[in-house]
């Protein structure tokens, strides 16, 4: 059958298709990206697409309303292309990588900590895992005929006390033409080994001095995105960084999704090469920034989830997401960048953070590292909040750790207007306790799109305090307000009314998506209380908080505590420490000694499966309210309720 051809506005990319192939897929392959939460299963509805002119089959679905078909509306992973076809992608379902390489904005109570090098020099632990070393060598004569080889290893033991060496084949090749640009003065590039008892490794060779070019990159691989430093090993100093949505999005928007894809055919090399891919998207522009020779950058360090990792490493994932749960493993050893696929010299050295289970992987790990937490006396609790919320309590003597799913709630997902943080989203919202009209601020100060998580979070803690919705997330059916009201036997409140947004639709909050969110912050907020339990503790005895992750940059620590999602504690116990996960890269790449600590301190956290701990489900049920049934728990939240009711009265 003849192909046919697809054209991707506003993009204005054509492709060829065989027929019979859906929009969403070549998309996929043309390497436009479309929001697909459900990985193409046709229930999320977010990968809605304009038919302008052709025909497709099928891409109807109760996700759309008959207004929207009427228009030409479909879900692009259920239309079939069976003519040439002319497809608009409208705003609300492509990507906005704008708001990645941006400072946050907006209300921010957490203070931020970021590492401090003058903390690491004084400690003595800015020792890199890579030296370089500059020698000047005898050239070799009849009386001193040493191998090349045997020549420089020598002299890194007489001069450097350099002892137990291994050299690699592909710097053995290097050095006969190296030694001799120069007149034998030459830079070697040492790997130090983890344990002191080990081997140092001869990684590269150069030419001539360059000891003060000296460069890491480090790299988180989240879920959604993934971000990229690149480091000066003399300095300490972050030369370039960027960041990237990861490109295994369009393969579904969470792991469980991700690892379904990875298990079908060639599942998992297609889901690889494009998280390589993405990866080397930023590893060329931190270097074009910077203008550094790829020669000079001598490791990469990478942190990311159990899942991320494997995916990353081309390893079966599939037994992640099945009982008993268990990783292929859980420590990697270091690897050749090359041989990932990676955009970097032969001689990189790629550093893989250590897992602890197959849902607290290598960016808890990191960020337990990175925020200090494990050289500590304060009792800490440690959080990253995302579509997999990670926990850990404890301090440098003892670690207790697990996850829970909460859902894509706090990334704008589950949500019928929900976006990820970007242009257009509503992050900050106020509403007339009287008149019920809102006040929105969109990221951009634009016309709305969507509702971010934070502006979730935001916005029922208003409706919340105000008597808007109950504390089951109901609306009060008895305000007489156009606001407020049923549409297919659902209540809502719009947010914005058609004429002022950018997506020809009312924008509304309804009770299932508030249903959904107080589902996600259960299950986060239970995850604490259990682990807590498990270790004979309560909230009471924290000495401090530590939010990681993107999304805690644009939490309102107030508002996420009025709707049960934080404990209630005091917010200058509250410490925000950016993206850990990168964090914790970075310091790898700085300090041997991390490299020597994170295995001891992996072993040392004790993981619970949440599932399997009997108190959990008590907690989650008691937490499926706002902002909790025991509002003892929230003594301030407890206060205003009851002087806003006695005010009603």
């Amino acid at each position: 059958m003849a192909s046919k051809k697809i054209t991707f506005l506003p993009h204005d990319h054509g492709v060829k298709v065989a027929p019979g192939e859906t929009i969403l897929r070549a998309a996929l392959e043309t390497g436009i990206h479309i929001n697909a939460s459900c990985g193409g299963e046709g229930v999320c509805g977010k990968c809605r697409v304009i038919i302008e002119s052709g025909e497709v089959a099928d891409g109807l679905s109760d996700r759309l309303s008959p207004e929207d078909v009427d228009k030409g509306y479909r879900l692009a992973c259920k239309a079939v292309v069976v003519d040439d076809v002319t497809v608009r992608i409208p705003v609300e379902s492509t990507v906005d990588k704008a708001i990645l390489n941006t400072a946050p904005t907006g209300r921010q109570t957490a203070k931020i900590q970021q590492m401090d090098l003058g903390d690491l020099k004084e400690a003595g632990l800015f020792i890199p895992p890579v030296e370089k070393i500059y020698l000047e060598l005898p050239p070799p004569e009849r009386q001193d005929n040493l191998p090349d080889v045997s020549r420089l290893v020598s002299y890194l033991k007489l001069r450097h006390n350099e002892h137990r060496m291994e050299v690699s084949l592909p710097v053995i090749r290097k050095i006969p033409d190296v030694f001799r640009q120069e007149d034998f003065k030459v830079t070697a590039t040492l790997l130090r080994p983890v344990r002191p008892e080990g081997k140092n490794r001869l990684v590269n060779v150069q030419s001539g001095d360059t000891t003060d070019r000296n460069y890491a990159i480090a790299m988180d691989i989240g879920t959604t995105t993934v971000y990229g430093q690149l480091v000066n090993l003399i300095t300490g100093e972050i030369v370039a960084e960027h960041g990237e949505f990861n490109g295994q999005i369009s393969y579904g928007e969470d792991v469980i999704t991700r690892i379904m894809y990875a298990e079908k055919g060639d599942g998992l090399e297609k889901i690889n090469q494009v998280v390589i891919e993405t990866m080397n998207t930023i590893i060329n522009k931190v270097m074009g920034k910077s203008k550094i020779d790829p020669e000079d950058i001598s490791t990469i360090t990478i942190a990311g989830n159990t899942t991320m990792t494997q995916l990353m490493l081309r390893i079966n994932p599939r037994y992640i997401r099945r009982s008993p749960y268990v990783p292929a493993s859980t420590i990697y050893p270091p690897v050749n960048a090359r041989q990932l696929g990676l955009e970097l010299g032969s001689h990189v050295t790629a550093l893989v953070y250590p897992q602890v289970s197959s849902y607290v992987g290598g960016d808890i790990v990191a960020g337990v590292m990175g925020s200090g937490m494990y050289r500590t006396d304060k009792l800490t609790l440690f959080m990253d909040i995302g579509t997999n919320a990670e926990i850990v309590v404890g301090n440098k003597d003892w670690m207790a750790c697990a996850a829970c799913s909460a859902g894509p709630a706090f990334e704008g997902g589950g949500l019928e207007f929900g976006m990820r943080a970007a242009k257009g989203a509503i992050e900050d919202f106020s509403i007339d306790p009287a008149s019920l009209e809102p006040m929105n601020i969109t990221i951009g100060n634009v016309r709305p799109k969507g509702i971010c998580g934070s502006g979730l979070i935001t916005i029922v803690a208003a409706l919340f305090e105000t008597g808007v919705i109950d504390s089951q997330g109901k609306y009060d059916r008895d305000r007489n307000s156009s606001r407020i009201r049923c549409r297919n036997d659902i209540y809502e409140y719009v947010l914005a009314w058609r004429a002022d947004t950018q997506i020809d639709r009312d924008i509304v909050l309804t009770e299932i998506d508030i249903d959904n969110l107080i589902r996600a912050k259960g299950a986060i907020y239970s995850g604490c209380l259990t682990l807590l339990d498990e270790v004979g503790l309560s909230i009471s005895d924290l000495d401090q908080i530590i939010l990681a992750g993107g999304f805690g940059s644009y939490v309102d620590l107030e508002r996420a505590m009025v709707i049960g999602l934080l404990p209630e504690i005091d917010p200058d116990k509250v410490t925000y420490v950016g993206n850990s996960s990168l964090m914790g890269a970075k310091m790898s790449s700085l300090t041997n000694s991390i490299r020597q600590h994170v295995v001891e301190v992996t072993n040392m956290m004790t993981n619970f499966e949440l599932s399997e701990t009997s108190s959990y489900m008590d907690h989650y049920i008691a937490a499926l309210f706002l902002p909790h049934t025991d509002l003892d728990l929230f003594p301030k939240v407890k206060d205003r309720v009851a002087r806003r009711r006695r005010g009603q009265g």
